[in-house]
Order: C-alpha cells, then structure tokens, then sequence
C-alpha cells in the first residue's frame, strides 16, 4: 500500500511539475511528408511524432512551419524554442539539448541525368561547385570541409541552378534511399543521385534553456513510442505520401 502511495505522489508530482513548466515553441520547415500544413494544422511523420509525444510528456506547446533558416535560428536564440528535424552534427552538438533521435537521412549528392561525374568519395567532389541550402547541416559540414559552396536562400532554387550549369552537383537528405520527395523540387529523371556521401540522424533540438528534467521527460516518451509501435505506425501512414504536394 504504501509504494502505491509513494508511486502515485511521483506521478502527481511529475504532473504537476509538466503542467508548471513554460509552454514550449516548436519549429520546423515544410519539408513534406516529415513536416507541412495541413487545413492549418501541422501535421506529417514528423510532426505526428513531436505532437505526440508532447502530448505523453504533458507539455503545453505551440507548433509552426517556418522558412528553415528562421526555424533553425530561433531555437539557438530564445528560450523554451526546439526545431525539428535537426541533423545532429559535432558542429552543432554543444548548441542544443537533443530529443530523439526521430528519425535518420542519408546526404545525396545529386547531379544532372546525362553528364558524366568521376565521383566516387566526396574528396572527389572538391573541384566542382555543390549547392547547398543557407542554415541547413549540409551546407554546415561542407563548408567546414573547405568544398566549394553555393548556398540558396530557397532549396527550390537549386534544381535550377544545377540545370543552368551554375552548380556542377546538389547536396540534399533523403530517407531510406527514396528520392521521391525530391520530385516537388524537380522532375526525377532529370537530376540523379550522383553519390551517398554522409549519414546521421535526426532530432527535436532544443534551446539549452530547456530544462534537462524536460529532455528527459521527452526522450522517455519517445522510447515509449518506439516500443508500442506509434513510430512505426506513423512511419507506414505516411509511406503512401511520399512524393504528393
């Protein structure tokens, strides 16, 4: 009886602990099918799986799709704020507090379908122009690595730029080898994976501001998550997604 009593006190503290904290603010980019709006709501793999787990960690939040850029930024700036999906990186390691991991990538070099690249590693890569997305890890980590880069305010833009011959290959994520997202950027048959040349995984990062008990809380509700199988189901919801505006 007594460790029923004790249990329930931890519980109603652990509540009441959740309902005291700040509310947090959620960011993240239109990435669809990780993470768009819907009838002004958002939703997506991603999405789901931050609502949800929220939902379990009893934290009041806000949630928006924002230009990346803007997403990234403001987690590093103000307090209580996380942006997901944040590649986890050495670079950006000490800068958040990291919930997750959510899920995981591979970064593509894409090239242009007909032209003959000698590519096989990325030191290959150092002679030609990459374009990359400002703020995002890729154009971090090749940067850092001395490449020659070519960042667009737009990602939208690069397809373009690697059509016009202004970039010679562009650096993007993808999930599981599938490039069909890609296709609301360009049509599939003209750009082409060139080579994998990186994998990590991806997190809810939050400010340092937020408090460890918080990423603690979180990170057991997403461990729940994994285990009663949620992240698999929202995973297969949205497999019938890929590649739809």
């Amino acid at each position: 009886m007594a460790r029923a009593v004790t249990f329930l006190a931890m519980l109603l503290l652990a509540a009441a602990q959740a309902s005291a904290a700040p509310a947090l603010v959620i960011t993240a980019e239109h990435s669809p099918p990780a993470s768009m709006k819907v009838d002004g709501k958002v939703v997506g793999r991603e999405g789901e799986k931050i609502r949800e787990m929220l939902a379990r960690a009893g934290y009041a939040y806000s949630i928006d799709v924002l230009p990346w850029k803007r997403a990234y930024t403001m987690a590093l700036r103000d307090p209580y704020t996380c942006v997901y999906s944040t590649s986890r990186t050495p670079e950006r390691e000490n800068l958040f507090k990291w919930v997750g991991p959510t899920d995981e990538a591979e970064w593509v070099l894409m090239g242009r379908a007909g032209r003959k690249y000698d590519v096989h590693t990325l030191d290959d890569a150092r002679a030609l122009r990459i374009g990359t997305y400002h703020g995002d890890a890729r154009d971090e980590f090749l940067r850092a690595r001395g490449f020659d880069v070519d960042g667009a305010p737009d990602n939208a833009a690069n397809p373009k730029k690697l059509m016009l011959g202004r970039i010679d290959l562009w650096a993007v994520g993808v999930r599981n080898n599938d490039l069909s997202a890609l296709s609301r950027f360009a049509a599939t048959e003209q750009i082409v994976p060139v080579l994998v040349f990186h994998r990590v995984k991806v997190y809810l990062a939050c400010n340092p501001s937020v408090p460890d008990a918080m990423v603690e809380r979180m990170n057991a509700a997403l461990g729940a998550m994994r285990k009663d199988g949620t992240f698999a189901r929202l995973e297969k919801k949205y497999e019938l997604w890929q590649g739809r505006q």
